[in-house]
């Protein structure tokens, strides 16, 4: 696998340590990356998202959502260790750990576990200030009257 030095972009650069530290990350994730437990990523609308993962055998309260510095990180960590006796144990319950980094303005606005899904909702919320706005366009002959108007005024 090929390797990039991002060294030179930032000597070069101010203010795109976010890009350059997403090129890295993704550069350097390793392809055997860790798939338990498996998760699906949905758009539901326009600006909302849904993030499903498969959480079968474990309850509410082994799971644990949180939102650390534009990161949504959710674990998992079994209460209380089964002592039975398995012939084949085939639904993993083991610990883990899955991040998903987060855009900026996205906020999740809840979470709910339901039929072994775990189920969580996001919304991307653009303030006023950044979305796009028409600014009017006046006329030369509006001004126009506007000043002959003034001077008759006086």
């Amino acid at each position: 696998m090929r390797t990039y030095d991002f060294a030179p972009l930032y000597r070069a650069t101010v203010g795109f340590d976010k890009v350059a530290d997403l090129m890295d990350r993704v550069l350097t994730a390793d392809a055997n990356t860790n798939s338990y437990p498996p998760y699906n990523i949905e758009k539901t609308d326009d600006e909302t998202y849904r993030i499903s993962i498969a959480v079968a055998g474990f309850s509410s309260d082994d799971l644990s959502v949180e939102v650390k510095e534009h990161s949504l990180v959710v674990s998992a960590r079994k209460a209380d260790e089964d002592t039975k006796s398995y012939l084949h144990r085939g639904i993993a319950t083991r610990a883990f750990e899955r991040r998903f980094h987060l855009a900026d303005h996205v906020v999740v606005t809840g979470a709910s576990h339901e039929d072994g899904m775990l189920n969580i909702d996001l919304v991307k919320e653009v303030p006023e200030a950044l979305k796009p706005r028409r600014i009017e366009i006046a006329s030369q002959k509006a001004i126009e009257t506007d000043v002959v108007d003034a001077k008759a005024v006086n």
